[in-house]
């Protein structure tokens, strides 16, 4: 169970960091197209499509990535914490 917990906990580090690589990949004129872009796009719309649906834009700033980041990990800390008190 231990080592599944810390599977997890690795797993949403993982997805925060892509989270992270994404909105950094955002700010340079790169193609959109290309299999870095395209492979943080597939890893990441699970995660931000729904929460773009709560958080609204300000102004032309989207926040969502920020947020999605500190949900996962808060939740990273969480699972990587309550592994080690097995």
């Amino acid at each position: 169970m231990e080592m599944l917990i810390l599977a997890v906990g690795y797993l949403v580090q993982f997805l925060a960091f892509a989270i992270f690589a994404r909105a950094i990949v955002s700010w340079f004129p790169i193609d959109r197209n290309g299999p870095i872009v395209q492979f943080l796009n597939a890893v990441t719309d699970p995660v931000l499509e729904p929460l773009r649906k709560v958080i609204p834009p300000i102004g032309m700033i989207d926040i969502t990535p920020m947020v999605a980041m500190l949900l996962l990990f808060f939740v990273a800390s969480a699972l990587l914490n309550s592994a080690a008190s097995f």
